[in-house]
């Protein structure tokens, strides 16, 4: 039997991570909830055994249930009849096995039937989940949606809603239309207040993930006239009440098990969440981040299998009378994937600790007024939640794409075959760095913390950790990096030409990543000598592309720029 948790001992590290104690303490409100559950944790210890007992479950179902399915849902997929979706007969069976575990609405609070877990552990379950298949993933993982209806909801709704997730029912987000995709402040489903004060919702939304779903979150204009994101309103629909038809389901090149469909809403009945106009603004907003997260898990995920479909053929496969993996070209090139992948999930797990650490101070918030060190201390994550996301997002998704790229190289011709794994997950990282906003949109959001040195002052925070005398030579050679990437930061940013620094910040953002994630595998390694070789790997790696960018920058004209933008021939 196989199991995607406990054949993966890195897992099990960054679950254990010194961070974990405040955030459980503060997540359990010092445990308060164990007089009331007999499933609530007793302490500190009795939390982490829950989680990896869960974690358990979730490597099981992956390993025995979903895995073996994906082949099968990745050639039948889902259908569409009368206006609704039907599941690939795999996609339904993961989805049962699911809600027999009690894998829905794990981070929801135990009085609305969830599990109460922290992000980070949740975001463990969608890693593992991708790995399996990123396809199911992505209906799996739309639970997440119930965050926001958390958040941001009436107590009513969080009432109605979240113990139906809770016990299994899908959620999705309904925000692109075929005229409004990344750009969401052209959103124009019609929003109308009828007399009585209830609200219905009129027009057609696009490549919707999980688009048939039991409860929607939708964005919709709710102000006559309007033209631009202050127009928008956050609404639930209901899949009982009807009013929304699926028109089709989009062919895609993969993760061909998640149906993204086109659907027709008329008059259909929805509740506004929260208040009018702050839709986009502040709901999405954090829609949004909470939806990247899960796909720099996904990308992290299918990087995962990738590494192992890769090895695994490397050993097996023999020519010129060796195996494949005794020759230096594919040596170099599984090392580099593992060390992308141990990066990867570094940064991920960084991320969903800062992403834990601000959302549990906003809940307390609601109950009690914060210390004034509370309060300093929610400020800063808040901040690194919000700087290290589009990084994750970004870094992540472009490794998989790598990785999968490279796991198709090992096996050669073979690779190219649909008979192979990494044919299909070559295919379902492509959506990646797409989805859930571009590679070059996570440029734009994580830009201003370039320029403001939100990721600089981590950065030299983690300079004055202690290393292990065997590590203090890579440790210089991230501090020179750093020096490269401050250098390069003051020259773009000392010109008034706000073309030529945008032209640069993917390049900013990319030094950034790569020394960020150099610093991450460094404390793992104080943690754990056996990501020494990720370590290294990834500096020398990351130090090649730092010196590139930086070279770059350095000799770059800005009068050059006009050869880049292009020109009618």
């Amino acid at each position: 039997m196989a199991n995607f948790y406990i054949d993966n001992p890195s897992l099990k590290l960054h679950l254990s991570h010194p961070m974990m104690k405040k955030i459980v303490e503060l997540k359990e409100r010092n445990f308060a909830d164990a007089d009331k559950y007999d499933y609530a944790p007793q302490n500190f210890e009795d939390a982490m055994d829950s989680y990896d007992r869960v974690l358990e479950i979730v490597g099981e179902i992956c390993g025995d249930i979903i895995a073996p399915n994906a082949e099968e849902v990745d050639h039948e997929g889902p259908r569409v009849e009368n206006g609704r979706v039907i599941y690939a007969q795999g996609t339904a069976r993961n989805l049962e096995a699911c809600r027999q575990a009690g894998l829905m609405g794990m981070s929801m609070p135990r009085r609305l039937g969830g599990l109460n877990f922290p992000i980070t552990p949740y975001i463990m379950a969608a890693d593992i989940v991708s790995r399996a298949d990123a396809g199911f993933e992505n209906l799996w993982g739309l639970q997440d949606c119930a965050e926001t209806i958390y958040e941001f909801a009436s107590d009513e709704q969080k009432e109605k809603y979240i113990p139906r997730v809770c016990q299994g029912e899908t959620m999705s987000m309904d925000l692109t239309e075929p005229d409004a995709g990344s750009d969401l402040q052209s959103v124009m489903l019609k929003a109308s207040q009828k007399e009585d004060g209830s609200w219905v919702l009129n027009g057609v939304k696009r490549f919707i993930t999980n688009g048939d779903s039991d409860i929607h979150l939708v964005l919709a204009r709710s102000e006559e006239g309007t033209k631009d994101g202050r127009g928008l309103s956050m609404f639930i629909y209901d899949k009982r009440n009807g009013g929304v038809n699926v028109r089709r389901i989009e062919n895609k090149m993969g993760i061909k098990g998640s149906p993204t469909c086109e659907l027709v809403y008329k008059d259909a009945p929805a509740e506004l969440v929260g208040s009018r106009r702050m839709g986009l603004i502040k709901y999405v907003m954090a829609l949004m981040n909470g939806a990247r997260l899960g796909i720099a898990a996904q990308s992290v995920g299918i990087s995962e299998a990738a590494y192992r479909e890769a090895l695994a053929y490397a050993k097996d496969r023999k020519q010129f009378g060796k195996a494949i993996i005794t020759f230096p070209a594919v040596a170099e090139i599984l090392s580099v994937m593992k060390a992308k992948l141990d990066a990867s999930r570094a940064l991920l797990y960084a991320c969903s600790r800062f992403v834990d650490m601000y959302k549990v101070y906003d809940d307390i918030a609601k109950e009690r007024s914060l210390s004034l060190d509370e309060k300093k201390e929610a400020k800063k994550y808040s901040r690194l939640a919000d700087a290290f996301t589009p990084l994750a997002k970004g870094m992540t998704s472009e490794f998989c794409n790598q990785n999968t790229y490279d796991c198709i190289q090992i096996h050669g011709g073979s690779g190219f075959m649909k008979d192979y794994t990494c044919e299909r997950l070559y295919r379902d990282a492509r959506i990646t760095s797409i989805y859930e906003g571009t590679t070059q949109l996570q440029v734009v959001a994580a830009i201003r913390h370039v320029s403001t040195g939100t990721y600089l002052d981590w950065i030299r925070t983690q300079e004055q950790q202690q290393v292990v005398a065997e590590d203090e030579a890579v440790k210089n050679r991230l501090v020179f990096m750093t020096q490269q990437y401050a250098d390069a930061v003051q020259a773009v940013e000392g010109t008034e030409n706000a073309e030529y620094r945008d032209f640069m910040a993917r390049r900013l953002v990319e030094m950034a990543g790569h020394i960020i994630m150099g610093y991450l595998l460094l404390d793992d390694t104080q943690r754990d000598a056996t990501f020494r070789r990720s370590l290294n790997v990834y500096v020398n790696y990351g130090q090649a592309e730092v010196a590139k960018n930086a070279g770059f920058i350095a000799n770059f004209r800005p009068d050059a720029l006009a050869d880049y933008i292009p020109v009618e021939e």
